[in-house]
């Protein structure tokens, strides 16, 4: 296994932050690359639905992801076991990333030869919402246990994001959690966006999250296409 990299990412205050973030966009295009924002609270099950996400994905397309923790590296291994180039980055104590330091974290994961690069953001709802990270599309994961109420205490991530996926499905009979209602919620925040119940530990709901992915284009380049000229 190759030895992982961990990077403590610096932050350039100066920076505009808008700027960096079309700029990265542009420049992953050109690659072909497609970037995909995660956010989450703690313990939601983002690492275990990259991982689920990885291993229906990785036979077709090449997949890296940056792991932003404030400390520790045992999430980007687990992505890197899964079957992805994986990079820790370590934040300092921030509680978010914004353009500059993801683009520092893309420079040293190197995209060259990836199709897809997902970007595990700091576990939290309010920080992260408020940064353009350079992603083309930014998506949540909800967890049953966190309960359906979370778009009523935390907006701004609920309307920012193209994609909720509602995580540990399997548990839904053990506590009080309604889809309908929490699909309500968020409809009203963001009438167009698109909702996967999903459970990361059964594999269920799996597939359905993967053929979005599969059906991503960059600008009318398809990602799918990109990973099948790898293979040659």
């Amino acid at each position: 296994m190759n030895e992982l990299k961990v990077f403590t990412i610096k932050k350039n205050i100066y920076e505009d932050n808008a700027k960096v973030a079309e700029t990265t966009r542009n420049e992953l295009k050109k690659k072909g690359t497609y970037l995909i924002n995660i956010m989450s609270s703690p313990g939601s099950g983002k690492t275990a639905t990259l991982v689920s996400t990885i291993k229906a994905l990785k036979d077709e397309m090449k997949i890296g992801v940056m792991e932003a923790d404030v400390d520790s590296d045992v999430d980007a291994k687990t992505v890197q076991e899964a079957g992805a180039k994986a990079i820790q980055l370590h934040t300092g104590g921030m509680c978010h990333l914004d353009a500059t330091m993801t683009k520092q974290g893309i420079d040293e994961l190197g995209v060259e030869e990836l199709d897809l690069v997902f970007l595990e953001n700091i576990g939290n709802l309010i920080c992260p919402a408020g940064y353009d990270t350079g992603a083309m599309k930014n998506v949540a994961i909800l967890s049953v246990p966190e309960g359906d109420d979370k778009p009523l205490k935390y907006p701004k991530i609920f309307g920012k994001v193209e994609v909720l996926i509602v995580n540990k499905i399997d548990a839904i009979e053990h506590f009080d959690f309604s889809m309908n209602l929490l699909e309500r919620r968020v409809r009203k925040l963001n009438k167009d966006i698109v909702i996967f119940p999903i459970s990361a530990k059964t594999g269920e709901g799996v597939e359905e999250w993967a053929n979005w992915i599969r059906e991503l284009k960059v600008g009318g380049y398809n990602i799918e296409k990109k990973a099948n000229k790898n293979k040659l």
